[in-house]
């Protein structure tokens, strides 16, 4: 057990100062004052410290991406630190351009890999191309029978893609959330969005022209040009999730981003955030030469949470949720994930007054402690 005393909890709302009581791998009791004396009960001193709960990246390649500018471009697989020095408690991994010499085995396996050592992870089947490449030889029975699984990706308006026809789209989107309905998960297909002519018109015809839901299509990387982040608003505020790359841009980041979408009146429960963590980037000249490559770190979630607070683009409480509360409920996992609550999972984050992460708890665990990792993958 672990016991959390004197912290100031954002759940992500504010809840005041409180102890905080982990049994195992769950919040048991959250009280003004919770007195235990035991040798076997590990306190942890919040005082001066805020709790968070733990963040929740939904797109990282944890089997590396790349492969775009040959075998050697391709990026290698993530290892557990990279996690815990971003804060990351729970992940979701999938695959990218690459469908051929990268397998949605291998995916599932490296997810195991990582629950093993520590942390929470699921995963999507499927990477840029339809049909899907699969685990069961069916998107819906790898939902339906893959504990880790929970939709399925597909790449769309993008040179990289294999040219998705509304029907096919249409029909992934069926297979997704019927398998979702039936397993008890999200059962989502995540649209990798490129800088194409298309944009967002399939999914939005989609949505026009058929019964399914505007939720069940999660386009990603909307962030990425104008024209494709206008039409995204306007499918947020169809019901729609949008989900925003974190960036080094000075002009197009989150946080940005998320301020024009207020004063849009863009529904903000249907933002989130992920870093795009172990995929490739790549730049392309106007013949769709290779210029340039490179990849993503997942330590972006943490930093544009702080560059949201510290820039004053937001408070605490509401930078919190596109990367905990909102992630959840988007994945159906609230409020086991993404909450600070009884019942929650104990997944949680200690950070200083300028918000420097202190302490990593995942499932109960304490895997940072006074800003030194603790616990290593196998083979770091």
């Amino acid at each position: 057990m672990i016991l959390i005393k004197n912290v100031e909890v954002y759940s992500p709302k504010f809840l005041g100062v409180k102890d905080i009581l982990l049994c195992g791998e769950t919040i048991e009791i959250i009280d003004d004052n919770i007195e235990i004396n035991h040798e076997r009960v590990k306190v942890i001193d919040g005082s001066g410290k805020k709790l968070l709960p733990g963040f929740i990246d939904q797109h990282v390649h944890i089997t590396g991406g790349g492969g775009e500018g040959s075998f050697k471009s391709r990026v290698p697989e993530i290892t557990l630190s990279k996690f815990i020095e971003g804060g990351v408690t729970t992940v979701v991994g999938l695959l990218g351009t690459d469908g051929v010499t990268r397998s949605v085995e291998n995916l599932v396996a490296k997810a195991k890999a990582l629950k093993e050592e520590g942390i929470s992870v699921y995963t999507h089947t499927g990477s840029y191309g339809v049909p899907s490449v699969t685990l069961t030889g069916s998107v819906e029975k790898d939902i339906v029978f893959i504990d880790e699984i929970i939709g399925v990706k597909v790449a769309l308006s993008d040179h990289r893609s294999s040219q998705v026809t509304f029907e096919e789209l249409a029909r992934l989107a069926s297979e997704a959330r019927v398998a979702g309905m039936v397993s008890g998960k999200a059962g989502i297909v995540v649209a990798h969005m490129g800088h194409g002519k298309q944009g967002l018109s399939l999914i939005k015809r989609v949505v026009e022209e058929t019964d399914i839901p505007a939720k069940v299509i999660r386009p990603t990387h909307v962030c990425r040009k104008e024209e494709l982040l206008k039409e995204a608003f306007e499918y947020a505020k169809m019901g729609g999730i949008i989900d925003l790359t974190c960036s080094s841009s000075k002009t197009v980041n989150p946080r940005r981003v998320i301020a024009r979408a207020k004063e849009e009146n863009v529904p903000m429960e249907n933002i989130t955030i992920s870093s795009d963590g172990y995929g490739s980037w790549s730049k392309y000249d106007e013949r769709g030469n290779l210029l340039k490559m490179g990849y993503s770190l997942v330590d972006g979630l943490y930093k544009e949470f702080k560059d949201m607070v510290q820039e004053k683009y937001l408070s605490i409480e509401e930078a919190l949720t596109f990367i905990t509360s909102n992630v959840a409920k988007a994945l159906e996992l609230y409020p086991k994930k993404g909450a600070v609550e009884e019942g929650s999972d104990a997944d949680l984050l200690l950070v200083n007054s300028d918000l420097e992460l202190d302490t990593v708890i995942a499932r109960g665990k304490v895997l940072m402690e006074n800003g030194v990792i603790k616990k290593y993958g196998t083979y770091e």
